[in-house]
């Protein structure tokens, strides 16, 4: 099984859920070689659950994950927490929603929930906990918790974005020597808002899963291998650009509506 652990299918936050995007989306996923993906939108994105209402409207649900013409499609969620920082959980269908409820009150940067409270929600529905883009400047999630607070993770997310943004061996290096200080394992996530951007950091399973209970078994036995693909410079660098471009024709579309 290749599964990238951090997907988005929305250009950006603000957006609405565009259900040709999305299709587009898992056609280009499963051409970069992808048999699964962790859907991990925000949880503060606009119209959330409109997402969820789509892929039960036109997708069959079974086990734990969504049955996209063959590809796998976990669901799970991305939530910033106070201490500045983002925390991708995976999960059930009924219990990312169930997750996502629960954080209404928590929507906005003033209001986010701290790190304890999130592992501690999570933590009563059993979903998978990785530590996203752990040392990006702007969420620099290693540097404002401490060592047995990231410990409650389940994994470290070795980031594309990030990856292009610091250089290869930089991101490597300072994930990896974080994940043996804390002894966790690191998961790859391409962070692809745009098509483009699937495909550079991938993980390629020994055996299929269908539950988060059984990708976290094989996450903590490391039964898996991160792929980084020689063109990530290239497709994060196009899928950054598209995206701009995309996001600008959207909101100058809006102002056109209004």
């Amino acid at each position: 099984m290749i599964i990238d652990f951090h997907s988005h299918v929305k250009i950006s936050k603000k957006s609405t859920f565009m259900p040709e995007y999305f299709r587009e989306m898992m056609e280009e996923a499963k051409g970069n070689g992808l048999t699964a993906l962790a859907l991990t939108e925000h949880f503060n994105t606009t119209r959330f659950y409109d997402i969820y209402r789509f892929l039960d409207e036109n997708y069959s649900y079974s086990e734990g994950f969504y049955n996209i013409a063959g590809l796998k499609l976990f669901p799970g969620i991305e939530v910033d927490v106070k201490e500045v920082g983002h925390i991708l959980l995976i999960g059930d269908r009924k219990d990312i929603v169930l997750i996502w409820e629960q954080l209404e009150p928590h929507l906005q940067e003033e209001s986010f929930i701290s790190f304890n409270e999130l592992m501690d929600l999570a933590d009563r529905y059993g979903v998978l906990k990785i530590g996203g883009h752990p040392y990006r400047e702007s969420t620099p999630l290693a540097k404002n918790v401490t060592r047995d607070q990231l410990r409650r993770l389940d994994a470290l997310d070795l980031n594309g974005k990030d990856l292009y943004t610091k250089g290869i061996e930089t991101c490597k290096k300072e994930v990896e020597a974080l994940a043996v200080e804390i002894k966790l394992p690191i998961v790859g996530g391409s962070d692809t808002h745009q098509f483009l951007q699937y495909g550079s950091v991938v993980n390629d399973f020994e055996e299929e899963c269908s539950t988060s209970d059984e990708l976290k078994q094989l996450i903590t036995n490391r039964r898996y291998q991160i792929q980084i693909a020689e063109q990530l410079p290239l497709k994060v660098k196009s899928a950054t650009l598209v995206k701009k471009y995309m996001k600008k024709a959207l909101k100058e579309a809006d102002s056109l509506t209004v």
